[in-house]
């Protein structure tokens, strides 16, 4: 996306789009249960590992579904395995914390939420879909405790909460919250709900809103399932605060605003859930707006990578004073148009980046004590790519 025009443009043809053909039902033998840790050795141990890649499937050209490829730990190279059909642009994915389901938003007008059962056998089942009780959602997450799915709905500005059930599967929504207050930022026409996620304390629930420059603290009751607003963080007007990340340390966070190019630090009370924003500093990428996407923090919390869009780059920051502060270093090229969406793989030692314009996968190998990014591999072809979740 390229500003709150363009999206709202790319989002009115995809929510033109035609439903596409369901996926024909795949056997239920052999998968997951939710409650057991999944069957083969842990991602890190082996030298391939697992890329789900969401997709736009109503542009063209587009995806077919959620991508499914292998890569190579040692070389950072990206093959093609197969492709789970039957979901509508799938373009934001997230996993159960058992490693046993897939979820996918629906970001289309009639917005919704998919599960897909991931097999031992390396087969997928689609558990069925849910109605998030919005348009265009373009983010979601799963509870800790994996009994709750959020969803934030971009076009109409709310946020939506699932319950799951035992086989991992979505069930009927408990809660749906609109943005009414602030009011939306200089040059937008309403609310934008771009991210929903758990704070690192677990007792508290963040929504970023694109559109009201704002991010909201909720408390989830885990008895009906509903959202209670504790208090919100305002943004200067025309930030168009994007994603929040947090530090290791669960008292910092990073936040990528969009519409104003820059990154903010943010400290955070996890006694309260209270949020409060830093002054905003520079990506890096020189004049004009580059388009944050969002920030990765290392495991052991000493660098943090920012995506930009724009500049087709990666900026590279270290933490200083326990997380309190962004170092600015330098910007790296991703190797693709439109870094959309980034992710570790589960060993940290590689990053990949989902570029939506070129329809690309790229990946670069970190360096765990310094910081560096290096290309390895080749760019790997996924029309429309927009998420990318190595396992």
């Amino acid at each position: 996306m390229t500003s709150p025009t363009s999206r709202r443009t790319l989002l009115g043809a995809l929510l033109a789009g035609g439903a596409l053909a369901a996926a024909p039902t795949l056997p239920r033998t052999a998968r997951h249960h939710p409650g057991r840790p999944p069957h083969p050795a842990h991602p890190a141990a082996r030298s391939t590992g697992t890329l789900f890649l969401g997709t736009y499937t109503s542009t063209s050209p587009g995806g077919t579904g959620i991508g499914v490829a292998a890569y190579d730990r040692s070389a950072g190279s990206i093959t093609a395995r197969t492709v789970v059909t039957g979901v509508e642009n799938p373009s934001y994915l997230a996993l159960h914390p058992t490693g046993g389901t897939l979820y996918a938003v629906d970001e289309q007008q009639n917005g919704g939420v998919t599960a897909v059962a991931l097999a031992d056998d390396g087969t997928f089942e689609v558990l069925g879909t849910r109605d998030t009780g919005g348009a265009g959602p373009c983010h979601l997450s799963v509870h800790p405790g994996g009994r709750w799915l959020f969803s934030a709905n971009y076009t109409s500005g709310s946020v939506a909460v699932h319950p799951l059930a035992a086989d991992g599967s979505v069930e009927e929504r408990t809660d749906l919250v609109a943005h009414s207050s602030p009011a939306p930022g200089p040059g937008q026409d309403g609310p934008h709900a771009h991210q929903i996620i758990t704070a690192p304390d677990g007792g508290h629930i963040l929504a970023v809103d694109l559109g009201t420059d704002t991010v909201y603290t909720y408390r989830l009751d885990e008895t009906d399932g509903t959202l209670e607003q504790l208090s919100y963080a305002a943004l200067r007007p025309g930030a168009g605060p994007r994603h929040l990340t947090f530090h290791p340390d669960g008292r910092h966070a990073y936040l990528a605003c969009e519409l104003d190019n820059t990154a903010v630090v943010c400290g955070y009370d996890p006694a309260t859930g209270t949020l409060t924003p830093g002054d905003p500093q520079s990506t890096g990428t020189g004049g004009g707006t580059s388009y944050p996407a969002q920030f990765l923090v290392t495991a052991d919390g000493r660098f943090a990578y920012l995506a930009n869009r724009g500049h087709n780059s990666v900026t590279r920051y270290a933490t200083e004073d326990g997380g309190a502060a962004l170092r600015l270093i330098d910007t790296v090229p991703v190797g693709g148009d439109f870094p959309r969406h980034t992710a570790f793989s589960p060993d940290g030692s590689l990053l990949f980046a989902a570029n939506q314009k070129s329809g690309t996968v790229t990946a670069l190998r970190v360096d765990a004590a310094t910081g560096t990014l290096e290309p390895v591999g080749t760019a790997y072809d996924a029309p429309a790519a927009v998420c990318v979740l190595p396992l």
